[in-house]
């Protein structure tokens, strides 16, 4: 297949499109680099530094022999940037990892809440109207996020529901409840996307992704040049990335709250699978499919006792410490989420453990001293009472 992929310089994309080249598909990559820029004006890196995206382009067909094509420009600030990507590669599968990220950043500010939303929503949109130009048959996975549906007291379904009131029935979108600006602009691309379904008959997949964590297990990710990026920064950092980091240098986990918040999680490896997955089994026209994309559920505060645990059995010494909790979030919630989908294409998961913890610091040790301890703070906060 010919599959673009936006957001390729990122966390993500970078890994998928090695992922896919390495299965033989024709792959072409779409970035603006604007992520590093939102690092730089924050002043935080990744644990590694990582090489400038046509670099990496070049050291990974120098390993594997294989090529993938780059193309620069901004999503959401150039309609004619957008049409003329689509025009030349004429995709058959589009994969969408090139928003804003982070949640935090979504509330820092005013300025920081609309660039998400500018960056997210009109860049989606001008996908949205590429595909239907140029090709209309071809296949979006966008890459969602489980924070949409927020912690409701009853099932998280995958993607709709069914519900009967007052004696009529019908099937809607499953109600959200997002926890940030991040993911109120998650919610409105959802919208959008299952209104162009309905409207131009476009065929979605949209994957609502749970925390990620780790690096890479796949053909030349660890090779010179060709890593991607770790974040453990309250920005773009997720939680058992700091944890792991933190119990590197034998500082407290900083735990928000009481821990008790409960999130679905994957390994990245599980993602890419997930990807392929789903590109190897598109949605039917008109489709807006939905998969939570989740392998297994934890709270906070277990994920905190395993990699202390962990730790431990690695000679490190480390400790939790529960501190006051910058988000407006649940405590001591319901939670069960349905993702049943991508298990039933043949997912295979890469669960986590003590093992599989022990495994990843032992490989991240290697960087101790690289490691900015002032990350680990926390700084914005949701509330301005």
């Amino acid at each position: 297949m010919r599959i673009l992929i936006l957001g390729g310089d990122r966390y993500l994309g970078w890994p998928a499109s090695m992922y896919f080249s390495n299965l033989g598909h024709e792959v072409a990559c779409v970035d603006n680099f604007i992520k590093r820029f939102w690092e730089a004006r924050l002043g935080v890196s990744p644990l590694n530094p990582i090489d400038p995206l046509v670099n990496r382009v070049d050291s990974f067909k120098e390993a594997s022999g294989k090529d993938v094509q780059v193309y620069i420009g901004d999503l959401a600030e150039s309609e004619r940037f957008v049409y003329r990507v689509f025009q030349e590669f004429i995709p058959d599968v589009v994969i969408h990892l090139a928003e804003q990220p982070s949640a935090p950043f979504s509330m820092r500010s005013r300025s920081d809440c609309v660039e998400t939303h500018r960056n997210n929503i009109i860049g989606n949109l001008n996908v949205m109207f590429a595909i239907q130009k140029y090709c209309p048959d071809c296949h979006l996975i966008k890459l969602g996020t489980m924070g949409e549906y927020g912690t409701p007291n009853i099932a998280i379904e995958e993607g709709w529901l069914e519900v009967d009131h007052k004696g009529r029935k019908d099937r809607v979108l499953y109600p959200k409840k997002p926890g940030s600006f991040y993911h109120c602009s998650k919610v409105a691309d959802s919208v959008n996307l299952e209104f162009a379904c309905r409207a131009w008959g476009m065929r979605v997949t949209d994957l609502n992704q749970g925390v990620v964590y780790g690096s890479p297990e796949i053909d030349f990710a660890s090779e010179p040049g060709l890593h991607t990026s770790f974040h453990y920064d309250e920005t773009f950092g997720t939680v058992l990335n700091r944890f792991m980091i933190q119990a590197i240098v034998e500082r407290p986990l900083t735990v928000y709250g009481n821990g008790s918040q409960t999130r679905g999680f994957l390994h990245i490896n599980d993602t890419l699978q997930c990807l392929r997955i789903a590109a190897e089994n598109p949605a039917s026209v008109g489709d807006f499919r939905v998969f939570n994309q989740f392998t297994e559920t934890f709270s906070v505060a277990s994920l905190a006792r395993m990699v202390v645990d962990s730790a431990v059995e690695l000679g490190l010494k480390t400790s939790i410490a529960n501190i006051e909790n910058p988000r407006v979030e649940q405590y001591d919630h319901y939670y069960e989420a349905v993702n049943t989908s991508l298990f039933e294409l043949g997912l295979e998961p890469m669960l986590l453990d003590t093992g599989r913890v022990q495994k990843m610091i032992s490989e991240l040790m290697v960087e101790k001293t690289r490691i900015n301890e002032k990350y680990f703070a926390p700084k914005t906060k949701w509330s301005f009472q």
